[in-house]
């Protein structure tokens, strides 16, 4: 009899300990499933096949998200959001930083349903938009940047991240687009981007949509640039012809 009892005690002590584990087995792999591992950095590109001339355009690297939509011929800027985001395995996030339709749409959060399947990308399951991975174009200046100060650097007060008022530039795989926006009041002032190419000192940028001047688009501007600890010194003529000094902040 005491034996049995024993039996009794041990089995029930044994049984409560599983059932206390299994809980947190089940709640690790809901976590597991719901922090699935971010993009890689990459840029993805898609004509709308009921819009050929429109040209959709998304970069994203491990935090941050930008969607850019544009006409191509004769050019036209139609709209930009981006923000910081987070994803699961099937949908997306974007606590968005900047929208150019704030002032018409309010909106400051974007959410998508998402499937990637053999590098292509479609949002909302929206067949007319299939995206397709951009080939790798790694540079020295890829990254994001914040406008910190004009320069020469001689201790003058600095803007960053604490500011409400930033000017993003955001590089990667041979692509550049720049933001300047206000996050407390979301107002937009503007954008532009398009191609890039960084090397030996020198940067070039090729206007590929602006949303203050279709007609810029097209040109080519060259800069000198160096690379002083985390900053980017942004040396050479504006796109009005006039001389320019800017010192970028590498965004972490």
């Amino acid at each position: 009899m005491a034996i049995y009892l024993y039996l009794r005690i041990l089995n029930t002590v044994i049984m409560k300990n599983i059932l206390i584990i299994i809980p947190f087995v089940l709640f690790g792999i809901a976590t597991g499933n719901s922090q699935q591992a971010n993009f890689s950095p990459r840029v993805y590109e898609a004509t709308a096949t009921n819009s050929p001339n429109v040209h959709h355009e998304i970069k994203v690297n491990k935090t941050y998200f930008v969607h850019t939509v544009y006409e191509t011929s004769p050019p036209k800027f139609i709209k930009t959001a981006g923000g910081h985001y987070t994803m699961t395995s099937d949908s997306l996030h974007v606590q968005l930083e900047f929208n150019s339709n704030f002032a018409n749409d309010s909106v400051s959060v974007l959410h998508y349903s998402y499937t990637l399947t053999d590098g292509k990308l479609m949002l909302n399951n929206n067949p007319n938009v299939v995206y397709t991975g951009a080939p790798s174009n790694s540079q020295e200046l890829d990254g994001a940047w914040l406008f910190a100060t004009r320069g020469p650097d001689t201790g003058q007060e600095r803007r960053g991240d604490n500011t409400p008022r930033k000017t993003l530039k955001f590089l990667l795989d041979g692509h550049f687009q720049w933001i300047a926006y206000n996050t407390e009041t979301m107002k937009f002032s503007g954008t532009g981007g398009g191609s890039f190419t960084s090397a030996d000192g020198v940067y070039t940028e090729n206007i590929g949509f602006f949303s203050r001047d279709n007609a810029r688009v097209g040109a080519a501007l060259n800069f000198n640039y160096e690379l002083k600890g985390t900053d980017w010194h942004h040396t050479g003529k504006n796109s009005k012809g006039a001389p320019m000094y800017e010192i970028w902040a590498r965004r972490e």
